[in-house]
């Protein structure tokens, strides 16, 4: 039997353990929610919103759609609106062409949708007078990120997987780019939703597998576990000993 409190407690200390010793946020922070809809991004707003009154934090969130799946993409943004209604805290929902965009930079859908993603994030932050944007990436997103790059020939930062922060833009309102959710895993991030019984969307091209990251994903990290249950764990260690040497 699933307690919620419990589960619920377990993520919310995970989290704030890591945002703590990697100072990510502070009290009275003004924070972008990057809000997808699906349970990752869920799961993140939903903790937020825990710690607003607390730590006098200021929400506000931002969903992306990327007009790749059409109705479904529609069905997405029309989802996290009504989602941000629910917790009191304002959505901008905003849209990008990612294919055309693509097709007039001469690159892969992909790369064209996170360039379009993170300067919409960053215009967002800047016109909200937020400070920071956070998205949902989780221990999975970066022990897959790493087994990626080893998969395509990297160079050693390549190793260093995904960031825990990172500057989004520079200037005299900098704002700074954090992931707070990469302190738990997929597994805990479900758990969570069903204890909490929190509605989130699916997006199915995340299972197609002719995509080499969702092979990774679905079939290659799976299989890794199994052998090592601390995969994820032992891959976030190499990566914070190896940003030490690559600083020196």
């Amino acid at each position: 039997m699933i307690h919620k409190s419990s589960v619920t407690l377990n993520l919310w200390n995970k989290v704030m353990s890591h945002a703590r010793e990697r100072r990510l946020f502070a009290d009275g922070d003004s924070i972008l929610l990057a809000v997808s809809g699906g349970p990752d991004s869920v799961v993140m707003l939903d903790f937020f919103a825990g710690q607003a009154r607390t730590h006098r934090l200021k929400l506000h969130i931002c969903h992306i759609n990327h007009k790749l799946r059409g109705k479904l993409a529609d069905a997405d943004a029309a989802f996290v609106k009504k989602l941000g209604a629910e917790y009191g805290i304002e959505a901008s929902i905003l849209s990008a062409d990612v294919k055309k965009l693509a097709k007039k930079s001469g690159t892969s859908i992909e790369h064209a949708a996170r360039s379009a993603r993170y300067r919409l994030l960053s215009e967002t932050a800047f016109k909200k007078k937020c400070r920071l944007v956070a998205t949902a990436h989780h221990s999975d997103d970066h022990a897959e990120t790493i087994l990626l790059n080893l998969l395509r020939g990297t160079e050693p930062k390549g190793l260093l997987g995904i960031p825990v922060k990172r500057e989004l833009h520079s200037g005299k309102r900098g704002i700074s780019l954090i992931r707070p959710m990469l302190a738990v895993s997929r597994q805990d991030i479900e758990v969570y939703l069903k204890a909490n019984a929190l509605p989130s969307r699916k997006d199915h091209t995340n299972d197609d597998e002719y995509y080499r990251r969702n092979w990774v994903r679905k079939t290659l990290l799976p299989l890794m576990l199994k052998k090592q249950p601390r995969l994820r764990e032992h891959l976030g260690e190499l990566s914070v000993k190896l940003s030490r040497v690559l600083k020196a």
